[in-house]
């Protein structure tokens, strides 16, 4: 109902998806009501969101915050997930952090804002059917997938064919051995977006681009054949549908994640929002597209081909992305050996492979990646 006030649980709310989610819950005062925050390591940024928010409720990971929040009800992101009081849940949430709530959401038959793409890629299969039989709505937060979303509305027939757009990062056009080069520092660069150094870096692998693509199969049941990306340097394209008569659709806007943002919390209304940018017609001369290069990019062609296979191939892919991206950050490994270290922990997943996962196989291949992952360039691995 148009005007309803939406109460919100925003878990991640320190990250850089959560910040811009609150940046858009000040700019629509008397839309929504925030009765929940969740916020990681930045405990001290989670204090000053609660003392201008007011939740009923908080998480945090250091146990020794207790005092800084004495006057918010301490309540673990899976229950503030299913709380009866909670409409909306944001899952911002990095990683692997994310997974059970959004199973608590899905069972709660809650609206949810997802921004984490890893649950679905490793938990697709179980999170829409949980979805589906709770009445549970996943409205995605990715440029993306809300592109194809808004190209879906009001269709009565699936889509032939949808290419996700890719902006190729601040690397676009490097050879392997240019790669070879760049630093944490060039990586965390990003061309057109403002995220978080976890995503900013998987789009300079486009391994973000190869999640998405596993995301997107689950969020519309679309085979894998009919999924395509395309490298899309100006990102006012963020996706296209194909329809079966050969009719095409495409989603445009400025590059911000403060609009699906919004086009998630509002749905189905469309608000105005003076503080969102908007396009400038008489300055966009062309718009450029060009096929990914696989060989200098293979975290792309390592996720697809991860996800065409499924089992515990997608979590273990994950985990140990998230693994080469802190050692890469730290300055432990190249940008090239993060494809590397991924491919090793795939290729030796073989052995332990599982193809109808439940979610205990699926933490217990996420662990086994990790480790694994930390061994291989230790130089300490089991025989």
């Amino acid at each position: 109902m148009a005007g309803t006030l939406k109460r919100l649980a925003v878990l991640g709310s320190t990250g850089s998806i959560g910040r811009q989610t609150l940046e858009v819950v000040r700019a629509l005062p008397g839309r929504f009501k925030v009765v929940g925050l969740a916020g990681g390591s930045n405990t001290a940024l989670l204090k000053k969101q609660a003392e201008e928010f007011s939740p009923q409720f908080v998480y945090y990971r250091d146990k020794k915050a207790n005092t800084a929040f004495e006057d918010y009800q301490f309540l673990p992101m899976e229950e503030m997930a299913a709380h009866p009081d909670v409409d909306t849940v944001v899952i911002a949430t990095p990683g692997g952090f994310g997974l059970e709530p959004t199973l608590a959401a899905v069972r709660a038959g809650k609206d949810i804002a997802l921004a984490n793409k890893e649950s679905l890629v490793s938990a697709g299969h179980i999170i829409m059917t949980e979805a589906k039989a709770n009445g549970a709505r996943i409205m995605p937060v990715d440029s993306e997938h809300s592109a194809i979303w808004q190209c879906m509305e009001g269709e009565k027939t699936p889509p032939a064919r949808i290419i996700l757009t890719a902006s190729g990062g601040p690397f676009r056009g490097y050879t392997t051995a240019q790669l070879a080069g760049v630093t944490a520092a060039q990586a965390l660069e990003h061309p057109s977006w403002r995220m978080g150094k976890k995503v900013t870096i998987d789009s300079a692998t486009l391994m973000n681009k190869g999640l998405e693509v596993i995301e997107a199969h689950w969020l519309f049941n679309i085979p894998f054949e009919n999924i395509s990306v395309l490298i899309h340097p100006q990102s006012v394209i963020h996706s296209i549908v194909e329809f079966i008569d050969g009719s095409v659709k495409a989603q445009l806007g400025c590059p911000d994640m403060r609009l699906p943002i919004q086009y998630a919390l509002t749905y189905p209304e469309r608000l105005l929002n003076t503080q969102l940018p908007r396009l400038d017609w008489d300055t966009i001369s062309h718009l450029d597209f060009e096929r990914p290069d696989m060989d200098s990019f293979p975290c792309l062609k390592l996720a697809i081909e991860a996800g065409r296979r499924g089992g515990t191939l997608p979590e273990v892919l994950c985990a140990a992305d998230e693994v080469a991206v802190e050692l890469f950050l730290s300055n432990r490994i190249k940008f090239n050996d993060i494809a590397k270290l991924v491919q090793q922990v795939l290729e030796q997943h073989e052995n332990v492979f599982i193809a109808k996962p439940t979610i205990k196989d699926i933490n217990t291949a996420d662990a086994w990646a990790r480790d694994r992952a930390m061994r291989l360039v230790l130089g300490d691995e089991p025989c």
